[in-house]
Order: C-alpha cells, then structure tokens, then sequence
C-alpha cells in the first residue's frame, strides 16, 4: 500500500521561488528554437541537463578538435588521481614534434611542463601538445586512446568513438552533439581548475604568442568556454558554455559552413536559452519537505527530505506554479535508518511531471521492544481500516 501526500509548492519553494520571480497565474510562451546553419547541434543546461533545443543531436559527426575536451577530460582525471602531476617535466619525442596541423611549436627532445602542455592543448589547440600529454599519460597515443575509450564508457557517450588524441580526420572517429554535451557537463562540474583554462585568450610558449581560437570570448564576456573544431570533412565546429544570471548553458553546433556561421549559430542558440530559460534550485537535501507519523519507532516522528539538491529548468513564470506530491513507499514502521528511501517527491507543472526524486529520512528511529512494537502494530491496522473505510 502506498501513502500519498498532496501539498503545493512546499514552503522552501514557494519562499524560494517568489521573491525571485513575480507569482503570474498566466502560462509562459517560448518560442521554437531560431534555425541555424549548422545541421546538427544541442542546447543543455548544464546543472539540471534538460535540453532546451536540438536537431539531429545524436547522429555520428566529425568532432574535429572538440576531441581534445576529452584528451583534457582523461588527462585532468589522470591527474587528480595522483597518476601524473602538473608540475611534471614531458620529454617530447620526434613523434609529437613532426604532429601536424595546429601546433603549440614544442620543440623535439626537450623537457615541457605538464601544465604547460594543457594550456598549449586547450589555448592554441595544439596537436603536438596533445601528442606529448598522451605519450606522459599512457606512453603512448595508442594507450591513451584505449583510455579515452574507458572514459567514453563511463560517461556513457553512446555514439562516441575516439581513434586519436587530436581530432585528425578518420572514417572511425566520430561523436554526437549530445555525447560532446554531456562531456562538456561532466567537465565543468569535477574539473573546473582545469575548465577555466578554456576562457583564457592567449598562450605564449617559446616567444611565439597565439589567441585562442573560440572568438566567442572576446565578443561575450558572458562566454567561458570552450572548443573550436575544424577540418573540411568535419565542416566548422564550436562547443561553448557561459553563464548569465546564475544559469550556465552549453551549446553544440557542429558542421556549420563558415567559421562566421559557426559563431552566430553558437551565439544564436546561447542567447535563446538565456532569454527563456532559468535554472533554479528547487529543492535542498538538508531541508525538511515534511514531517511523518512512525508506527512503533521511539519516537513518533520522522524529517523527510529530499535525497539530493534539485535544479530545475524553466521559463521564469512557471517556476510559481510549480506544485509537489509526496508519494510515500508505505506507512513508516521502525527502524528507520538516516538516508532510507521512503517514498518519492513528484514536481508537476499544469498536470504534466517535471521531476521526480527520492525522499529518505533525515535521521535513525530505532524500533521500541517487543511489546511496543506489537502494540503499535495494533494501532496501526486500526488506523488502517478507519482510513480505508
């Protein structure tokens, strides 16, 4: 049997939400997604992941050099795993020196700072850079790229295969605009040292000064990231992230005809969800959603809350119309462990679910003896059948 507790908006929501937006009784509008040049793209917030727009977001493309977020991605984790260190010293072989493409000019058979090959991989897209971080990792391009696959795996890209480093064309390396934003995601949420390296608009390395070559940054301070991406099979490609009132947004276009078309498919699509779209913390796992009768337990009752924080993504009138359902598994029986999964909390906008998530108890309620328990037992089949009648 399951116990259902109908409520709106729960008082950390409505408090929350209303200060920060007007209450309006009228439904949002958003407009459709504008049309762009580039014939494959994807518009994530990157806290919640809802998608606010795409188009053929899951078809296998060319990356070109938006294959280095993952070679940064597995050397950042590589790296906080204590397997290599920043501040090491790289030989560069002959192998990473004749790379070539766009270069960070490394020179053969010296010794380069680790972080040094991360700027020059990430700013000036270098290929012999991301040569000499795969060769320091795994010994090899060839083992790093075995790497690249574990990791493709975790992150769970299903349409995602990486045969190098750098991006150089192959007929079997490919990737989707939905696997490169949820790569980007993952990237911004458990490494940002390593992600603020993307918004850096210069690197200097042997007297030789380069740009970094998103020109989104310099046209919107807003946007801190991320890559470039250019070969002519794989046509101009661009992943970006930037944040403009407290919500952070990743786009995904890939090949758009022009580097000029690149730019304003990417702009177009930022400025379209940010215009439309907030993410807002809706729920908090250290806050009370409510308090429950426990049957047989020694004390009477339980806090339950929420199992995890909640973002949720939304036009910014419809964050106070929001109302909540709390669906409890069963009548809470002792003993009660902190964190137990008890039931779940439903969001729900006009009839329709938004989000679902776990609730679970807020602390330990150890069960009474024997007696007590089968006295309680009692009253609750009592209650029960009263409730049922």
């Amino acid at each position: 049997m399951k116990k259902q507790i109908n409520f709106l908006i729960h008082i950390q929501i409505l408090f929350t939400l209303a200060f920060a937006f007007p209450m309006h009784s009228e439904e949002s509008f958003i407009p459709k997604p504008p049309s762009l040049n580039a014939t494959n793209y994807i518009l994530m917030d990157s806290v919640s992941g809802r998608i606010l727009a795409e188009n053929g977001a899951d078809e296998r493309i060319e990356p070109a050099s938006i294959t280095k977020i993952m070679t940064g991605y597995v050397a950042a984790d590589q790296a906080a795993k204590g397997f290599i260190n920043l501040n090491d010293e790289v030989f560069i072989s002959e192998n990473c020196w004749r790379k070539g493409g766009s270069k960070m000019f490394i020179r053969e058979g010296t010794k380069v700072l680790f972080s040094d090959l991360m700027k020059g991989m990430v700013i000036q897209s270098g290929n012999d850079a991301s040569c000499a971080i795969a060769e320091h990792v795994a010994s090899s391009e060839e083992g790093f790229v075995e790497l690249m696959g574990m990791y493709v795996r975790e992150l769970g890209m299903t349409n995602t295969q990486f045969m190098n480093v750098t991006g150089w064309p192959d007929p079997e390396h490919y990737s989707s605009a939905r696997d490169l934003a949820k790569l980007t995601k993952s990237l911004i949420d458990k490494f940002p040292d390593h992600y603020a390296l993307y918004k850096e608009k210069y690197f200097t390395y042997n007297d030789i000064k380069q740009r970094n070559r998103n020109s989104l940054l310099w046209q919107d301070d807003s946007i801190d990231g991320v890559k470039t991406g250019h070969t002519e099979s794989a046509g101009y490609c661009l992943v970006s992230s930037g944040v403009r009132n407290d919500t952070r947004l990743i786009a995904v276009t890939l090949k758009s005809s022009s580097e000029k078309s690149r730019l304003t498919d990417n702009r177009r699509l930022l400025d379209y969800g940010f215009r439309y779209y907030r993410t807002k913390q809706v729920l908090e796992s250290d806050t009370v959603l409510i308090k429950e009768q426990v049957w047989g337990g020694e004390e009477e009752t339980v806090d339950l809350s929420a199992i995890q924080d909640l973002y949720l993504t939304l036009s910014p009138r419809d964050f106070p119309r929001i109302e909540s359902t709390i669906k409890l598994n069963d009548y809470l029986q002792a003993p009660i462990e902190k964190g137990q999964i008890v039931g779940k909390v439903e969001l729900m906008l006009d009839g329709d679910a938004v989000a679902s998530i776990d609730v679970v108890s807020m602390k330990d309620i150890p069960a009474l003896g024997f007696f007590g328990r089968a006295w309680s037992n009692i009253k609750l089949l009592t209650y029960q059948f009263l409730m049922e009648e």
